[in-house]
């Protein structure tokens, strides 16, 4: 089977439309056409169900796009970075990361720099003030963030990291003290928020309107970085709901991060704009697929 063949029926099997099919490869939909006609003729079996109204996969077109996808991206990749390799230069992969993310992703990082070293890949640092803006904006390819994420524009990747989330209080908090804790202590005191404007949905993961209850919380001082929550928290003007790499790489001497016994676990993935999605972005989700999601 030729490659151009290959990408033709994977093309096909992902948009399940001939005349989209056709668009996306700058070919003629009867080309599309003779092609799938000869794959099935060489193969024995038909590869899709055609009607009036619809193009499915059969199983046995179910099973050659799972077989050939993983190899023809690796060719692809393969040849992209010969090429580069062969004109002296590297290409460039711009990754978006919150505070010291870059040592809970290292797993990930370090796979990616392995396997493909013609790559420069370049870290920035991403703020939850704007947690979608750089990838819009073109200033990261790719970043990680909390879920949910339901951007139309943005594909969700695989999970990078999962942690149960944390409670960060001051250390003469009247929590400190407890023995344990919940979700339900938060109606009882006032959680910062962010001082910028972001969808809801997202802000609500760290920063609920209510208890498992229902029960109203509060939301206090707006803060724009970490160290401005760590700060209103050692003040003892709000508590905070936190990710457990808070815990591991801000130990202040005036925190204190409880296990609230029913907190739900924060699960951190990879996104980047659908439009902009390129080879490069492709193989980096492929490495934290593979490598997976680092567990706290």
């Amino acid at each position: 089977m030729e490659l151009r063949d290959i990408e033709i029926f994977l093309t096909l099997a992902e948009e399940l439309h001939f005349g989209r099919t056709a668009d996306r490869l700058h070919v003629s939909q009867a080309r599309v056409s003779q092609s799938i006609a000869k794959q099935e003729r060489r193969i024995g079996a038909r590869l899709f169900a055609r009607t009036s109204r619809k193009v499915e996969l059969t199983p046995i077109g179910t099973q050659l796009r799972d077989d050939l996808s993983v190899g023809y991206q690796r060719i692809i990749d393969g040849t992209r970075a010969a090429t580069t390799a062969a004109q002296g230069g590297t290409s460039t992969l711009t990754l978006g990361l919150y505070g010291p993310q870059a040592h809970d992703c290292a797993h990930i990082i370090n796979l990616f720099r392995a396997r493909h070293p013609e790559v420069d890949l370049q870290i920035r640092e991403v703020h939850f003030t704007d947690p979608f803006g750089p990838l819009r904006n073109g200033s990261v390819e790719v970043a990680t963030s909390w879920l949910p994420v339901r951007e139309p524009d943005l594909t969700v990747g695989p999970l990078v990291v999962t942690d149960p989330l944390l409670l960060m209080v001051a250390a003469d908090h009247p929590l400190a003290s407890r023995e344990a804790v919940g979700m339900e202590d938060l109606a009882d005191w006032t959680l910062p928020h962010s001082a910028l404007p972001v969808p809801e949905y997202w802000l609500q993961t760290l920063v609920p309107t209510h208890t498992p209850s229902g029960r109203p919380i509060r939301r206090g001082p707006k803060v724009s970085t970490f160290q401005e929550v760590a700060a209103v928290v050692a003040a003892g003007e709000a508590i905070s709901l936190v990710h457990g790499d808070a815990a591991r790489y801000y130990p202040w001497p005036g925190l204190r991060y409880l296990h609230p016994y029913d907190a739900p676990t924060g699960r951190w993935a990879l996104i980047w704009p659908t439009a902009a999605e390129t080879a490069l972005v492709r193989a980096l989700a492929r490495v934290a697929e593979e490598a997976g999601p680092r567990r706290g």
